[in-house]
């Protein structure tokens, strides 16, 4: 008993990290298209939806353009995953009194799993977000006309200053994460990698605190019996898929609010946010309600497959199988 709980921990690890590895492979220009979508302001929109998104990047930034900010998601997505499903696993654990759990007790341990997330997933997003906007803000430049900057200068002949514009179009700046990274820590040191913690806090923990007691209720009902707990691996997909589905769509607003708050570039015309409650204000001003519902589809979409994946990779238990401590 007490080897298999010294490897459970490594075990829970590995588990965590192959499932994010392999769900954000698959999902990932989903979630490029959702983050363009929630980034664009009303009366400036580039994208129709999400297909539309998806399409126009290939065109103009080619195939890997959807993959834009991967690299770092793959990169941090292994103790990101591995921190959350673990932690959970070890709070519940805990909280646990002869393997019972009350539903309020199942939000505690939730609670707690996504508090524990955001030291990675902070900065994690922070950059990714910087990466996959890029794309849309060269876009937005290349659609404003130069007669703004003549209207600036308060010359008369905005007309013919647009009509011999002969500059280029603005061209994709390819920054890395590891200049966003040296930049940021040299301008704003370690907090510039964690704006918008608060924002993420307020996305992460009620998608947990939503999305592991549904999913243990939902993979509860998969049992074939009271005495055999095997739960077949589609059920375990299937409740990990519709569990991360309403957790992601309950707490899309507090997303939306993330994405814009980390932002660092903005386009022409957007607005900058001085803090959450600044950032609802302003989204609610301008934008109205329905705001802080963009792009709510695409991160269901996200969502749902990733941890229907994780939960499959976690149930199953590759990682006890690698390490060689199946039953």
């Amino acid at each position: 008993m007490a080897q298999q709980q010294q490897i459970s921990l490594p075990a829970k690890l590995i588990n965590g990290g192959i499932a994010g590895m392999v769900g954000v492979t698959c999902v990932f220009p989903i979630d490029l298209a959702k983050t363009r979508l929630q980034n664009q302001r009303s009366g400036q929109q580039l994208y129709k939806n999400m297909m539309d998104c998806l399409i126009k990047t290939v065109k103009s930034e080619g195939y890997f353009g959807m993959y834009r900010g991967a690299a770092v998601n793959l990169t941090l997505v292994t103790p990101e995953k591995a921190i959350k499903l673990a932690a959970n696993d070890f709070f519940r654990q805990q909280l646990s009194k002869d393997g019972r759990l009350t539903v309020f007790k199942e939000m505690l341990a939730g609670c707690c799993a996504g508090m524990c997330q955001v030291i990675i997933t902070t900065p994690m997003e922070m950059l990714k977000i910087q990466l996959q906007d890029a794309g849309r803000l060269a876009a937005q430049q290349r659609g404003v006309p130069s007669v703004v900057s003549a209207l600036k200068m308060g010359g008369t002949s905005a007309v013919l200053s647009r009509s011999y514009n002969t500059s280029p179009a603005p061209q994709i700046m390819r920054v890395s994460a590891t200049q966003i990274t040296r930049e940021l820590l040299r301008t704003k040191g370690v907090k510039g990698l964690y704006r918008g913690l608060g924002a993420t806090l307020m996305r992460d923990i009620p998608f947990s605190v939503v999305y592991f007691p549904l999913f243990a209720h939902l993979h509860h009902l998969g049992r074939r019996s009271p005495e055999d707990p095997a739960v077949p691996f589609y059920w375990s997909f299937m409740s990990g898929c519709l569990a991360g589905c309403i957790a992601a769509v309950t707490v899309s607003p507090f997303d939306v609010v993330k994405t814009r708050l980390q932002s660092l570039k903005k386009g022409a015309n957007e607005e900058t946010y001085n803090g959450v409650v600044d950032c609802i204000r302003k989204i609610l001003r301008k934008e109205g309600p329905g705001a802080f519902l963009k792009g709510a589809s695409c991160r269901a979409l996200v969502i749902a497959p990733l941890f229907g994946i994780a939960q499959v990779v976690y149930v199953v238990g590759v990682g006890e199988y690698l390490l060689g401590c199946t039953p």
